[in-house]
């Protein structure tokens, strides 16, 4: 639903500015329209996606994956503008998601991105996926100046900004919290509708016993290969009931799915946790930002705003329309970089499939 949200973090615009954003960087396909208002607010005018969705122990392959996006853009784009009450020739830019993310899928957004430019003599942004979701993150929460745990399903990251840049204080060494997730949904057999990670989230709500599994914390950085491997290993144990039941009383050895999933989220998270206060320790921060799909994990904000109120500072998280991927955070990365001045020729308007947080020059902010 269109909503206005708070002030603009830059100096109040001369005149209304438009974007329109457009993300599709893994299996989700999202289109946004926001306005910068000359009052200095910032609005959400539409916000529409669509996510593709495999059958229970399978994942998406890039391939597939572009290919929903291109078949369902038009649908998308068409509802995002007609929801918004704009034309096309009002928007200022089209900004898209450069990367980091899925080869293909990545490509399929880009070439969108050029027609629309194109067709309608529009300029380019090339938008980081990371920093769309801590802009989004920090505009609608109202966070000054937080470290940002970016959790996903390909990205696991402790932020903070110094400097116009966001520095990468820790991440993970192998694969992201989201990935670990997924994949063990697979193993297990959860539905990935409307995603394997939220129906581990349900599933570990009905766990009762917190099972051994490795805790892999290097300074701010994390591993996460190792407790997918022994949480799986598990499904191998004769103690392990696939079917969840426990038949009496005194059956308290039997390990069921749930368990799993439960011991699996308490143990990765309390690593999030730890690294992000550690980088809350050493830049002397009271803001927890938490940022990416996983960020919707209402366990995990539990857990974080134990952590933060002992602290005596304070969480910060969004709901699932700005959490997960979608168009918008899109939009307000590129509408902030592009009132900076800040445009991508049509000659780079390329995919980086590992686009680092740090790379890029966060000129909107002092």
């Amino acid at each position: 639903m269109p909503g206005r949200i708070r002030k603009s973090p830059l100096e109040t615009p001369e005149r209304p500015y438009l974007a329109l954003g457009l993300e599709g960087s893994a299996n989700k396909f999202g289109a946004g329209i926001i306005r910068h208002s000359k009052d200095g607010s910032t609005s959400v005018l539409s916000n529409i996606r669509h996510t593709y969705i495999t059958p229970p122990g399978e994942g998406f392959q890039p391939r597939d994956t572009a290919l929903h996006h291109r078949e369902w853009a038009l649908k998308i784009i068409k509802r995002c503008i007609a929801q918004a009450g704009v034309s096309i020739q009002e928007l200022d830019c089209i900004c898209y998601t450069k990367g980091p993310g899925m080869g293909a899928p990545l490509q399929s957004v880009a070439i969108i991105a050029r027609i629309i430019s194109l067709l309608f003599d529009k300029p380019l942004v090339g938008v980081n996926h990371c920093v769309g979701h801590i802009e989004m993150g920090r505009e609608i929460t109202g966070a000054q100046n937080p470290v940002v745990l970016y959790v996903s399903g390909g990205n696991t990251q402790v932020i903070a900004y110094s400097r116009q840049c966001y520095r990468i204080f820790g991440e993970t060494l192998d694969i992201a919290v989201g990935n670990c997730l997924d994949r063990f949904a697979r193993v297990i057999d959860l539905s990935n509708d409307p995603s394997p990670g939220y129906n581990i989230e349900q599933e570990a709500k009905k766990g009762k016993r917190l099972l051994p599994l490795p805790y892999a914390t290097k300074g701010m950085d994390v591993s996460l290969s190792g407790i997918l491997t022994s949480t799986e290993a598990y499904t191998s144990d004769k103690r392990f009931r696939p079917d969840g039941i426990r038949k009496g009383t005194e059956d308290d050895d039997i390990i069921t799915p749930a368990d799993l999933c439960f011991s699996l989220q308490e143990t990765v998270f309390a690593m999030l946790v730890e690294i992000t206060e550690r980088a809350m320790a050493h830049i002397g921060s009271k803001e927890v930002l938490i940022v990416g799909g996983v960020g919707c994990n209402e366990r995990l904000q539990e857990m974080m705003g134990i952590m933060a109120s002992e602290r005596g500072g304070q969480v910060f998280a969004t709901d699932e329309r700005f959490c997960i991927d979608n168009g918008i955070m899109i939009a307000q990365a590129g509408l902030l970089a592009f009132r900076m001045g800040q445009t991508t020729p049509l000659s780079e308007s390329t995919c980086t499939q590992r686009f680092r947080t740090d790379e890029v020059h966060v000129a909107w902010r002092a």
